[in-house]
């Protein structure tokens, strides 16, 4: 049998696998604008030279949620240049595809419509760069979804329960059930798993003669105690994982020996941080599926510009220098000069051969120099690579070694820099610099009445979101909460109300009614926002948040005239405005009762006095106005006619049970994995590898 007989087999799923593109990331770069444009064609080309039955993305898409004109523009024009066409698609849809594709008003494949001529359809989660936000969840990849070029999958609705409903394919005799899950809060997605809220639904028929394949976008590596899914969580059926979110290219099938499914991690394609992490070769991935069998060949990527990385640690060169040599810092930044030449030397070695590859490649060198080294000028430094990097500001980044805490003898002066010095501060959330500010906060700045998790989380909104009302909501819902809490204790003087907060605040720390509060608080600013009209993109916004990220969908609120902002006193988008310079002293008109409140609010006030005064508002029905829909599961699912079928009919013709269990038997399969690549073998299936189930 020939090797093309082979990998055009009628029975045989071809699937190209990518996840992190992040298009747009630095398009305003001069040197590295267009990169993620160049990879993303690269992806979809080497699509259509395989002749793949689909393209299938792991999330972030867009590295912004709310993509520049430019950043769609080009997606759109690569996806219709490379996915449409009079190539005839050879899989059909079993399952209920209005269930599968819940965001979209045209809930079924897109190779399906009979006003689309699709050759290549592409299945995408999303992850947590182009997130669903808003009072509608949507995000840019339902813009895709809408126009037809992207088939959207894995959006839930719920945020109590999970119920994640695969997509049935079947090629010849393979039946393929593929399962998604878009980006997810992780402490949330964490706590949900340990809850038993998380279910993946099975068709009732046949169940194992299907190939189940999921594809996830979470944390993979452990950030704390609940800020990453672990491999265990997920169900033992499944054959392959496809983990996004993690830009390691890891793209190599591992085996987890636990729950006895593979994990493939392609990582991202386009280097968005200066760490080790990115300087791995990037890959994509060839999935053959023949029956409960896998090939995966890894693919390469030649556009991707090269990134080198590098530390030194100055206490290792003491046969060189030492702290107390004379011009110890000119010999180090000639050590420092030395070792980027190095690198630029290495690249350049590596790039003969491939003119796809840029020219300027990314150089880090981190420099650790603990021990009483010096910095010296690193702009200087930069001058003499300007012409050959592709990141000439930030070549060299100095570091220290976490020291040892000492023991504190004077309580009085105390080196809080020394204590609090860490290595780097890369990759650092809002929350986590939230919590290490009031971890360092002397005792008076401490909070009394919040959390530092809640205070991070309404920080996120407000940053991450544009959900303005984040912040004051929160305080507003806790000071409530506490006023009740007080007032059913009966306390009564100033140092029984401190006390009693400071106790109720510590028990509900790391809880789920401290989860639930915050949520609480976040949904009511998003209903006080609907309120107004939803819109936050409106007049009167400050040049200085020109470039702020907003949420992707609040656009598409309808509302019924122009006549008012954000609510705000007819200010419209002046709220973030206010307090700063003169705009904090302009007297504003009397709107709902919300400005006087927030004019009032960044005063410095008691806890009695705050206990004192009486609500701004009324905020009856808050919460009920935000709830969100739960998506509901059809048991009954839809046979799919043949292929450029105009509508799928709605004839029942598989159903699932109520949920999966994951410590139900399943027969042996056989999988295998092709690392090399080049394509010599024959056969791209290397025999069944029979597992026992326990």
């Amino acid at each position: 049998m020939s090797s093309d007989n082979t990998l055009d087999d009628e029975d045989t799923f071809k699937i190209l696998i990518a996840t992190d593109i992040h298009l747009g990331y630095l398009e305003k770069d001069a040197i590295r604008g267009n990169d993620s444009y160049n990879t993303l064609d690269e992806i979809l080309k080497c699509a259509k030279t395989n002749q793949v039955d689909f393209i299938l993305l792991g999330g972030d898409l867009f590295h912004e949620n709310k993509p520049s004109r430019r950043c769609l523009h080009n997606c759109i024009t690569v996806l219709r240049k490379y996915c449409m066409g009079d190539s005839p698609v050879t899989f059909n849809i079993l399952s209920d595809q209005t269930v599968n594709f819940n965001t979209t008003q045209f809930p079924w494949v897109n190779y399906q419509d009979e006003n689309l001529n699709i050759s290549i359809p592409v299945f995408s989660v999303h992850g947590n760069h182009d997130d669903p936000t808003g009072a509608e969840g949507l995000c840019a990849l339902d813009l895709l979804s809408a126009s037809g070029l992207i088939n959207h999958f894995g959006h839930s609705h719920s945020v109590e329960k999970i119920e994640i409903s695969p997509i049935l394919m079947q090629k010849g005799s393979t039946r393929l059930a593929l399962y998604g899950l878009g980006s997810i809060p992780d402490e949330r997605l964490y706590r949900m798993f340990v809850n038993n809220q998380v279910s993946m639904l099975r068709p009732k028929e046949d169940q194992d003669e299907w190939f189940n394949l999921f594809t996830i976008h979470q944390n993979r590596s452990k950030h704390g105690p609940t800020n990453y899914i672990p491999e265990q969580f997920l169900d033992e059926f499944l054959d392959l994982v496809v983990w996004g979110h993690e830009h390691e290219c890891l793209i190599a099938p591992t085996r987890n020996e636990q729950q006895l499914f593979y994990v493939t991690q392609p990582g991202s394609s386009v280097a968005t941080s200066l760490s080790p992490g990115e300087a791995t070769k990037k890959h994509i991935g060839l999935l053959r599926v023949k029956g409960r069998k896998m090939n995966l060949k890894k693919i390469p990527l030649k556009t991707v510009r090269q990134f080198f990385i590098q530390d030194v640690v100055l206490a290792d060169y003491e046969d060189l220098f030492t702290p107390d040599t004379p011009q110890v810092t000119k010999k180090v930044e000639d050590l420092c000069y030395a070792k980027v030449s190095e690198m630029l030397e290495e690249a350049e070695r590596e790039r003969l051969g491939c003119p796809l590859t840029p020219e300027k490649p990314l150089i880090r060198l981190r420099v650790d120099y603990s021990g009483g080294f010096d910095t010296f000028n690193t702009s200087r430094f930069s001058q003499k690579f300007v012409d050959r990097v592709a990141n000439p500001k930030d070549i060299i980044h100095f570091l220290r070694r976490r020291e040892q805490k000492e023991t504190v003898k004077d309580e009085v002066n105390v080196d809080y820099g020394k204590l609090l010095k860490t290595a780097a501060v890369e990759g650092l959330r809002v929350e986590d610099l939230v919590k290490q500010y009031f971890e360092a906060a002397e005792q008076k700045v401490q909070l009394s009445l919040l959390t530092e998790q809640g205070m991070g989380k309404a920080i996120q909104e407000f940053v991450d979101k544009d959900e303005r009302d984040a912040i004051e909501e929160l305080i507003t819902y806790q000071l409530e909460k506490t006023q009740r809490h007080l007032l059913a204790r009966g306390v009564i003087t100033e140092q029984e109300i401190d006390a009693e907060v400071r106790s109720f605040r510590d028990s509900k720390k790391n809880t789920t009614e401290e989860e639930n509060d915050i949520r609480e608080a976040i949904s009511r600013a998003k209903a006080h926002r609907l309120e107004r009209g939803g819109d936050p993109v409106q007049v009167d916004m400050p040049d200085d948040f020109a470039d702020v990220t907003m949420d992707s969908d609040e656009g598409s609120v309808p509302f019924p005239a122009p006549t008012r902002g954000r609510g705000r006193g007819g200010r419209g988008r002046g709220g973030r405005g206010r307090g700063r310079g003169a705009a904090a002293s302009e007297p504003k008109p009397a709107g709902r009762g919300r400005s006087q409140r927030s004019s009032t609010s960044t005063q410095s006030r008691s806890i009695m006095q705050a206990f004192q005064a009486p609500s701004q508002r009324s905020r009856t029905g808050a919460s009920s106005s935000f709830t969100a829909d739960e998506v509901t599961i059809d048991d009954s699912d839809e046979d799919m006619p043949n292929i450029k079928a105009a509508r799928p009919p709605t004839r029942p013709s598989a159903s699932f049970p109520t949920r999966s269990s994951q410590s139900q038997s399943q027969s042996s399969r056989g999988i295998a994995f092709d690392d090399s690549d080049d394509d010599e073998e024959d056969n791209p299936f290397k025999g069944p590898r029979h597992r026992a189930r326990k």
